[in-house]
């Protein structure tokens, strides 16, 4: 039986990692984490934590856990790019699955992403739009973000100097090497996510619509199940559904 450290737990994807753990015969909660619980002690008791906090956690926990060699599942996004380099360093020491996305339909939407930049990526302009909760506090989502990512890498452009997010005023013509960033807000919008190709005549959209939370928490109790035995390194979500080797 896998002991699953969940942190964040006063949260709403801390909630549902608790019940997707409790859920699954081949796991328990050993114990859970909030602000204010002191970490070490119940990081002890687990053999791995599943992490849906605040990326302000993500140093503390990385410390912790590579002292303490325990494996992590970290589902938090909004890291910055220090935190990002702290969660590649520790994972020299520890396996850390850390995905934007636990749900097998967004990975699923990452992988024909991929596929189709290739094909299209060329030929067309491309746009993301993601629309989430208004308690959602970054913006874009770490879903759209890693979509930009994938899309940049299949077509040779910057995250950083060739992803817009949003537009106004006159901005004249659109450039083709461009790629479109739009966070929406509103109402109890789980996630949802589109990539456009459109070009002259035609236009292919991908979408995935999430209407439950669960769907991310028990892919994140699968990751936490695939990282026993693993050597240290850093894998994504598409590592544990075997994407990666299509």
């Amino acid at each position: 039986m896998l002991s699953v450290l969940v942190t964040g737990i006063s949260g709403r994807m801390g909630q549902a990692v608790q019940q997707a753990v409790t859920q699954n015969p081949e796991t328990n909660v050993g114990a859970t984490h909030d602000v204010g619980i002191e970490l070490a002690p119940v990081l002890e008791k687990c053999d791995v934590a599943i992490d849906f906090s605040h990326h302000s956690f993500t140093a503390e926990l990385l410390a912790e856990a590579v002292k303490t060699q325990k494996s992590l599942v970290i589902g938090t996004t909004g890291h910055t790019d220090e935190e990002r380099r702290l969660i590649q360093e520790a994972a020299k020491s520890i396996p850390i699955v850390y995905a934007s996305n636990f749900s097998v339909g967004v990975n699923t939407l990452f992988w024909l992403t991929r596929k189709a930049a290739q094909i299209l990526g060329d030929t067309c302009d491309i746009e993301v739009i993601e629309m989430h909760h208004h308690h959602k506090i970054d913006a874009p989502s770490g879903t759209a973000r890693t979509l930009a990512e994938i899309l940049c890498a299949e077509t040779g452009m910057s995250y950083t100097d060739d992803v817009v997010h949003g537009r106004e005023g006159m901005v004249g013509a659109r450039p083709q090497r461009q790629i479109g960033m739009h966070a929406l807000r509103g109402g109890d919008v789980v996630g949802d996510h589109t990539v456009m190709f459109a070009t002259d005549g035609e236009r292919v959209e991908l979408t995935h619509k999430a209407s439950s939370r669960m769907t991310f928490a028990s892919g994140a109790v699968r990751a936490a199940l695939w990282l026993q035995g693993k050597q240290a390194g850093l894998y994504n979500m598409e590592d544990v559904l075997g994407f990666s080797t299509i």
